[in-house]
């Protein structure tokens, strides 16, 4: 078994991105080998998976307390696909012993706490005068993941300009969103995006603007660098970078977000005002597509600006937001036949 599953990774899991083989390969090495790593790979059966699941569950994490049903539920994954391309590819198994194995219950999914707009508002007045301002905005206001905005550089920022169109209308800002960045084993990664394909999301004036400050304080933090100033000038390189110029790790963020809204409680907990719910940095992507879905803005555009290949993912992943929409669809419906005066047609 193990050695196949090493085999495995160095074939067929060359297909994906090396942040998922890095993750491949720890499941394996942590969760799998150890316990049925020596096993005849032929002579494994779904009863066994079923075994090594619940052992898991039961005591398969650090100092042997209990795994979380999710990393179980990956570790299924993986197994899955492997087993899969040996009996396609390999032709080593005649079935899938990964299908038929007993997988455990999932948890009831814990209910996703999200800001409101006012809260939004209230944490990037928190930010405004951290370095990072900038990013939590682009974050918030455009729905990119983490990694994309680690890997965007200002080549790929367009501002906007005075003239106009062949149609008259201002040429907006945008940004290109070309590929994501991760960390392997303790190093900086670059990659292509998730869906594998660059996008290009539309900004507002606001970030514009906010986006020109950034980019003038770091011509500042350049100038005060000077001769130690790592990578290439300001125009060039990545948008978001230490004073040093050296391209930011995305922990870098994440671990910030949880700082700063800490601190922000402990103001309003002082003031004896209520706390602002604790998200995570991913949450204000989900907060920019619930709360686009929830002003009526099409499925499909608020796909594209999330980079899903097809609509159909978003539409599972935000039901909740279009089942809150849904329900109003009868009144509305009936508010636009009242206010249609008797005797004019309405529109096809």
């Amino acid at each position: 078994m193990e050695q196949y599953l090493h085999r495995w990774l160095e074939g067929h899991a060359v297909e994906v991105k090396p942040r998922t083989r890095a993750g491949y390969a720890h499941l394996i090495e942590v969760y799998v080998a150890p316990r049925i790593g020596a096993r005849r790979l032929q002579d494994l059966r779904p009863a066994d998976l079923s075994g090594l699941y619940r052992d898991l569950l039961a005591g398969g994490g650090r100092g042997g307390r209990a795994l979380s049903g999710r990393t179980v539920e990956y570790v299924h994954a993986v197994l899955h696909k492997a087993f899969a391309d040996a009996v396609r590819t390999d032709q080593l198994l005649t079935s899938n012993p990964a299908e038929r194995a007993k997988r455990p219950r999932k948890p009831p999914a814990e209910p996703v706490v999200l800001w409101s707009a006012t809260d939004l508002s209230a944490f990037l007045d928190v930010t405004r005068s951290h370095r990072l301002h900038a990013f939590f905005r682009l974050a918030a206001y455009t729905g990119a993941r983490r990694g994309e905005l680690m890997n965007l550089r200002w080549p790929d920022v367009h501002l906007g300009e005075p003239g106009c169109d062949d149609d008259g209308k201002g040429v907006g800002a945008f940004l290109r969103l070309r590929g994501t960045v991760s960390v392997i084993d303790g190093v900086r990664v670059e990659g292509t995006t998730k869906g594998g394909r660059e996008r290009t999301v539309s900004i507002d004036p606001g970030t514009a603007t906010v986006l020109v400050e950034h980019q003038r304080r770091q011509e500042a933090e350049r100038d005060v660098a000077g001769a130690c100033w790592a990578g290439p000038g300001v125009q060039d390189g990545h948008v978001f970078r230490r004073e040093l110029g050296d391209p930011l790790f995305p922990d870098t963020p994440t671990a910030l977000m949880a700082r700063l809204q800490r601190q922000h409680n402990d103001v309003l907990q002082a003031a004896g005002k209520p706390l602002l719910p604790v998200i995570r940095l991913h949450d204000l992507r989900h907060l920019h597509a619930t709360l686009l879905l929830k002003a009526g803005v099409p499925v499909h555009v608020v796909a594209a600006r999330l980079g899903h290949t097809d609509p159909a993912v978003t539409l599972r992943v935000y039901a909740h937001v279009l089942d809150d929409q849904a329900s109003g669809a009868a009144i509305t419906f009936e508010q636009l036949i009242n206010n249609t005066p008797a005797g004019q047609p309405t529109d096809d």
